[in-house]
């Protein structure tokens, strides 16, 4: 009731659920909106990061077939074509007469090689295993960070347009108390400075309604790097969704898996496996190398110096051939040392992923515990919000409120509504961070994911 002993005007109350309809629709997604798989099946096709990477593992899987080739026959054909004009003056005719002469000479060599003792080859195949791994494993990452960075831009841009769509209707909510402000100067029941106060706040949020459309046209580029795509529209988080924590709900376990199945700890244990042996394959210098060869050629001449008659030659040798390494200048023992220091870097830098893979899933399990707990407490305070801007619009009034306090119970209301939503898209890409971290982040994680999404 009004101080008058009339009721409050149904006007305003048509104009608070008109500016709550519109909070609560700022999340809605048309029917065609996209969903976050289908966006990531987009980026799967078009970034060029991730294609990098596929053709990187593609080209790192041919390390095992050249090392295994290191310690296979090899076969090589050579071949010699020749043509030699001969002018020989005899200084005694009488004895050894002049001649001139054109001889051709064509012929090929067939090379069959097969090494016997040979340990730095087969240092280098174990090698190419290794390589092989951590070409996979890098892989592996390029495709966790895929999906990390579709999830990130997916909700970047959902959280730009949640931005953009509560500061609009922040904006309808102070033209309506603007509005009443200025009936109410008239009619001499407020002063000027209730006026003065709303349309201070009108013209602040305009502001920041072309920030904010400035800000969503940034996100929307940034997905599209990524996906090539222009998306009409997103698929929203659900409003009553309920996050869950992580399973299992322990962090050490977390942390553990880090350490041993974490990508970057693949990536530097293989790296750390191939330095191993790049150290053993430098002592492995020192030692003789034996091979089996065997060679099959022919030569067909049609002269030569000494005899105006042609030739073919063919011959066949089948033998061993030992190499030992005596003195190289140093340059042997030199390498042995270089290897040797970079054997113990590796080592180094595996020590310092694990460590880093477990601060990692440390943080982002925290980010994922503390995100729940803020998403509740935030549902509380969003409830505490509205009753608080109701009480304060019809003390308005009543004229136990003034326009300050309703404009300051709008700003609550309308922050706790965008952090609310922020809270949910951190958590939620937080929770995708902690797999990721463990190394076990996958498509299936983005499919639950949609499963929180507007249909």
């Amino acid at each position: 009731m009004g101080p008058d002993g009339r009721s409050v005007d149904a006007g305003l109350l048509i104009r608070l659920r008109t500016i709550a309809l519109l909070a609560a629709t700022a999340f809605a997604a048309p029917a065609s909106a996209e969903d976050l798989v289908q966006v990531y099946r987009d980026a799967q096709r078009y970034d060029a990061v991730f294609s990098a990477a596929r053709h990187n593992v593609e080209a790192g899987r041919e390390r095992l077939i050249q090392g295994r080739a290191l310690i296979l026959p090899s076969l090589n054909l050579t071949g010699n074509a020749t043509k030699q004009r001969i002018e020989s003056e005899s200084r005694d005719p009488a004895r050894v007469p002049s001649f001139d002469r054109n001889p051709s000479v064509f012929g090929y060599t067939l090379t069959f090689t097969q090494p016997i003792y040979r340990p730095q080859n087969w240092l280098q195949y174990d090698q190419a295993e290794h390589q092989v791994k951590q070409a996979e494993a890098v892989f592996g990452q390029a495709s966790q960070d895929l999906i990390l960075r579709v999830a990130q831009a997916y909700f970047d841009v959902l959280a730009a347009q949640d931005t953009l769509a509560l500061v609009r209707a922040q904006k309808a909510a102070i033209s309506e108390q603007l509005a009443q402000a200025r009936r109410n100067f008239e009619v001499g029941t407020a002063t000027i400075t209730d006026t003065h106060e709303a349309q201070a706040r009108f013209d602040l949020s305009a502001a920041q309604e072309i920030a904010a459309e400035n800000d969503l046209e940034n996100r929307r580029r940034a997905l599209q790097l990524l996906t090539g795509k222009e998306y009409e529209a997103l698929q929203p988080v659900r409003a009553d969704v309920k996050l869950t924590g992580p399973n299992p709900a322990d962090m050490q376990t977390w942390v553990t898996l880090a350490e041993k199945q974490g990508y970057p700890v693949q990536i530097q244990e293989a790296g750390a496996a191939v330095a191993r042996l790049e150290a053993r394959r430098a002592s492995a210098a020192h030692m003789p190398t034996l091979d089996f060869v065997a060679t099959h050629g022919q030569n067909n001449q049609t002269a030569a110096l000494t005899s105006p008659v042609g030739a073919d030659v063919t011959t066949t040798t089948v033998g061993v051939q030992l190499a030992f390494p005596i003195f190289q200048g140093g340059a042997i023992s030199s390498r042995e040392r270089e290897a040797a220091a970079l054997s113990l870097r590796a080592a180094e830098e595996l020590e310092n992923a694990r460590r880093t893979s477990a601060l990692s899933s440390r943080q982002s399990y925290l980010a994922v515990i503390n995100g729940i707990t803020q998403i509740r407490a935030l549902e509380q305070a969003l409830v505490s919000s509205r009753s608080a801007l109701d009480s304060n619009k019809l003390g308005y009034e009543v004229g136990v409120r003034i326009n300050i306090d309703v404009l300051n119970a709008q700003q609550q209301l309308f922050s706790t509504q965008r952090d609310l939503a922020l809270a949910r898209y951190n958590t939620i890409t937080n929770h995708l961070r902690l797999k990721a971290a463990a190394g076990s982040l996958t498509e299936q994680d983005l499919e639950e994911v949609n499963r929180v999404l507007a249909p």
